[in-house]
C-alpha cells in the first residue's frame, strides 16, 4: 500500500487516521439526529457505515463534507480541529463525496463538469489543453474508457457514476465518500466498481462507503460502524463479525427474532404440481402441493430450478409433460392472464425489467393488474380514476412505501420501495397464492422486516405463499414447509421442526459431496 499525499512535501503512512469524530451532537430543533457519535477513517481503509434509514448516516456524511454543521462535540481532519467547515473548504482540504443522486449538468461535456467550479485558466482565456490532459490523466488513472466530449445526457448511469467519481478524484482528494453507489449500476458495473475502490484503496485513500447490502460489505470493507436511531453503537473489523450480528447490532434484536412468527394453519390446497417437467429442462418430474394458511419455501443453489417453478406456476415456463391446477381446475395452455383469473399472484426476482413499469407512475404500477375490476373500472372500459388513487395512497401508507409523491415514477424509488410496489399490485385484486422469488433481494434491512410483515399477514389471512430464496437463513425461518430443489429436481421436502440448517444442507449437495459441502459452509 502506498503512502498517501497531504500536500507539498507531505505524506500520510496507511493507518494513520484522517477523520476523527468524538462526541459529536446534532439537531435540528426538538430532533436530534446524531447523539454522542464517534467515528475514525484510516488512510488506505474502506469503513462502512451501516444502520437503517434514519439511523444518522447521512447526517454524519453531511458534517464530514461540510454541508451541515455540528452543536457539539469534536472533529478533527488530518489532525486539525474544524470548526465552521463548509463543502468549498472540505473540497480543498481534500474531502470528495459521490452523493446517490448525482451533481451532474446534463447538458455539459464530462470534461465541463468535471471542471465546473475549478477551471483552468491561461490570462484571460480558458487553459483548454491542460485541462483536457489533466481530464485524460485522471480517467487514464481508474481505468475509465469515458469520451472528455461526451455529454454527460448521453452517458448511462454507470458512466455518469463513473464521471462523479472522476470528478471528485481530479483534485488533491484523500478522503473519499460514496453513498449507495451501487443503487442503480447492474452486477457487472457493480464488480467494475469494486475493482476501482480496492484501487483507491491500495493507493492509500480513506473510504466511506454507506451501504446496507451485505456481499458489498463483506468484499469491501476493513472496518464498519454500526449507527442506530443517531447513536454510536459499535465499531468492528469486517473480518471478526458475520451478518448475524450486524443485523442484531444494528436493528437491535436477535437474528432470531428478525423474523416474525407465523401462524401456521394449513387449509385447503389450492395450487398442485403433477409429475410436472419444463419444455426448458430447468426443472423435472416435480409433485408438490401448496395449501392455504401455510408458507411454502424452495431452498437450493443457484440454477437449481426453484425461481423456474414459481415461474411455471405464473405461466412464464411452459410445461412439456404433467399437469398444472390451481383450486381444483387444469391449468391448460397455461399463461399470465389464466394465473391471474385463476386467482395466482407472482412477484419476479427481477424489479426492473419484469415486475415493475419503470418509467410509469405508482398509480399504474399498483393498479395495472386489476384493471378489469369492477372497483377500478365501469364496464370495463372507462377507469375510475378516483379509485386507483385512492388505492394507491392507502397502499403506500399501509406498506409504508416511500416516495417523493403519487406521481413518482417506479425508477425513482430505491430497491426495498420497488418491492412494496410490487406488492401493493398484488394487493389490488383477490388472489389465493402468492409466489414470491427472491422476495428481500437488494433491499435494506428496514424493508425486509416490512415486506416480511406483509408476508405473515397474508398468510395469516389464510392466503397460500410460497417464497423461493438465496438466503438460507430467509426461507427456513419463513417457511413451515421447505422443499430443496437439486439440479432441477426435488431432493428433500422438510416440516416444521425438521426444518433445520444441517437437514436443508445435506439436500444441496450430492452424498459424496455433502461432507466437505458442510465442512466448508462451517468454516
Amino acid at each position: 500500500m502506498n503512502a498517501t499525499s497531504t500536500g507539498p512535501g507531505e505524506v500520510i503512512s496507511p493507518g494513520t487516521p484522517l477523520v476523527e469524530i468524538s462526541h459529536l451532537d446534532k439537531s435540528y430543533g426538538a430532533f436530534k439526529a446524531l447523539e454522542d457519535m464517534q467515528f475514525e477513517l484510516r488512510a488506505g481503509e474502506v469503513h462502512v457505515l451501516f444502520g437503517e434509514n434514519g439511523a444518522g448516516k447521512s447526517t454524519l456524511i453531511q458534517i464530514i463534507c461540510g454541508v451541515q454543521n455540528y452543536d457539539s462535540g469534536e472533529y478533527r481532519l488530518f489532525g486539525e480541529t474544524l470548526t465552521g467547515l463548509t463543502p468549498a473548504v472540505a473540497h480543498e482540504k481534500g474531502v470528495s463525496i459521490v452523493f446517490q443522486e448525482f451533481s451532474l449538468i446534463p447538458e455539459m461535456t464530462v470534461e465541463e463538469n468535471l471542471f465546473l467550479g475549478h477551471e483552468i485558466t491561461g490570462g484571460w482565456r480558458l487553459a483548454k489543453s491542460a485541462m483536457r490532459a489533466k481530464v485524460q490523466s485522471v480517467l487514464n488513472r481508474l481505468g475509465f474508457k469515458l469520451d472528455p466530449a461526451a455529454r454527460v445526457s448521453t452517458l448511462r448511469r454507470a458512466h455518469q457514476q463513473m464521471v462523479e467519481i472522476a470528478k471528485a478524484l481530479l483534485w488533491d482528494c484523500r478522503v473519499l465518500i460514496l453513498d449507495e453507489p451501487t443503487a442503480s449500476l447492474t452486477d457487472q458495473e457493480a464488480a467494475q466498481l469494486f475493482d476501482i475502490i480496492e484501487q483507491l484503496r491500495d493507493e492509500g485513500l480513506g473510504i466511506i462507503y454507506v451501504s446496507h447490502r451485505m456481499p458489498e460489505i463483506t468484499r469491501l470493507a476493513d472496518r464498519i460502524t454500526v449507527l442506530r436511531d443517531g447513536k454510536y453503537i459499535t465499531t468492528v473489523n469486517q473480518a471478526d463479525t458475520s451478518e448475524k450480528e450486524l443485523v442484531q447490532l444494528m436493528t437491535g434484536r436477535s437474528f432470531d427474532s428478525f423474523f416474525p412468527q407465523i401462524a401456521r394453519n394449513p387449509g385447503e390446497t389450492v395450487l398442485t404440481f403433477e409429475d410436472v417437467t419444463l419444455q426448458s429442462g430447468h426443472a423435472k418430474n416435480l409433485s408438490f402441493s401448496v395449501r392455504r394458511g401455510e408458507v411454502l419455501g424452495f431452498a437450493g443453489l443457484a440454477g437449481c430450478g426453484k425461481s423456474e417453478v414459481l415461474r411455471a406456476a405464473f405461466g412464464l415456463e411452459k410445461i412439456a409433460t404433467g399437469r398444472i391446477t390451481a383450486n381444483g381446475v387444469a391449468l391448460e395452455k397455461h399463461n399470465p392472464r389464466k394465473a391471474l383469473s385463476s386467482r395466482i399472484c407472482y412477484f419476479p426476482s427481477d424489479r426492473s425489467t419484469e415486475g415493475l413499469a419503470m418509467h410509469q407512475s405508482l398509480t399504474f404500477n399498483s393498479t395495472i393488474a386489476a384493471l378489469d375490476d369492477p372497483v377500478f373500472s365501469r364496464r370495463k372500459t372507462l377507469l375510475n380514476r378516483r379509485a386507483e388513487r385512492g388505492f394507491t395512497e392507502k397502499m403506500i401508507d399501509k406498506l409504508k412505501i416511500r416516495t417523493p409523491g403519487l406521481t413518482a415514477k417506479a425508477d425513482q424509488l430505491s430497491g426495498g420501495n420497488k418491492q412494496k410496489l410490487m406488492i401493493a399490485r398484488g394487493l389490488s385484486r383477490e388472489f389465493d397464492v402468492f409466489l414470491f422469488d427472491e422476495p428481500t433481494v437488494g433491499v435494506d434491512i428496514q424493508a425486509k422486516l416490512e415486506i416480511y410483515d406483509v408476508i405473515k399477514t397474508l398468510t395469516e389471512e389464510g392466503k397460500a405463499v410460497v417464497i423461493a430464496s438465496s438466503e438460507l437463513a430467509e426461507v427456513m425461518h419463513m417457511s413451515h414447509r421447505v422443499i430443496v430443489m437439486r439440479e432441477g429436481r426435488i431432493v428433500g421436502e422438510l416440516d416444521g421442526e425438521a426444518v433445520t440448517e444441517s437437514a436443508v444442507l445435506s439436500h444441496f449437495f450430492d452424498h459424496d459431496n455433502k461432507s466437505q459441502a458442510e465442512e466448508q459452509h462451517a468454516s
